[in-house]
């Protein structure tokens, strides 16, 4: 689907299901992670702890938005950055899938009863430890915001036809720690997203236009 990003968003939604894996698909090791760009970098196979983000799709006049939050700047890791809502799993306790709508509950608001999840992908392995499981849900557009002041500083939406484009996936790099790091970057509108979200919208991105 060449130019799957100039069609409906019901055109978009549908492809979305063809291409995506089932909600309850089988655990898979990460496919993706923030040391493909650095291979020099990787480190020796580790122990990862399971984690899951929710990817909200909202209708917005005649087009497809993504939710994003901003993490609050007194957070220890991660402050001020740009990311989707979800975090650690429950291990025994909870699905990933549970785990990606219990934490967008829990940071935004938005009940799980909002949300109609359309399915999974490739999940992410981060620089911190955490596999990340992605889930793609559609937000009923009446809901209602209800930021934690705790875990957020802002909640935004920014288009997905320009995420998916593959015409504004950055490649970027910056010195850490001594070493030059390149990654992936989207800026829009003056705000920053890169890093693992953005890796994660690379993922989505190729399986969507590929």
């Amino acid at each position: 689907m060449k130019d799957a990003l100039h069609h409906s968003p019901e055109e978009i939604v549908e492809r979305l299901c063809a291409v995506l894996d089932p909600v309850d698909a089988r655990r898979r090791k990460p496919r993706r992670s923030d040391f493909d760009l650095n291979r020099e970098d990787a480190p020796a196979p580790r122990k990862l702890k399971p984690a899951a983000v929710l990817v909200p799709l909202v209708r917005r006049e005649e087009r497809l938005c993504v939710i994003f939050t901003r993490r609050a700047d007194h957070l220890q890791a991660h402050a001020g950055q740009i990311s989707f809502p979800g975090g650690r799993q429950n291990v025994g306790r909870e699905s990933l899938a549970e785990c990606a709508l219990r934490e967008t509950a829990e940071e935004i608001g938005v009940s799980p009863d909002e949300v109609e999840l359309l399915g999974r992908f490739d999940a992410y392995a981060t620089v911190t430890g955490y596999a990340v499981t992605p889930f793609v849900g559609l937000v009923d557009p009446g809901f209602e915001l209800v930021p934690d002041p705790g875990e957020v500083a802002e909640v935004f939406e920014t288009p997905f036809d320009f995420l998916m484009n593959p015409r504004n996936h950055r490649l970027e790099e910056r010195e850490f720690r001594g070493r030059l790091r390149r990654y992936y970057a989207m800026p829009y509108q003056g705000r920053y997203i890169w890093g693992a979200t953005a890796g994660m919208l690379k993922a989505l991105s190729d399986r969507l236009t590929g």
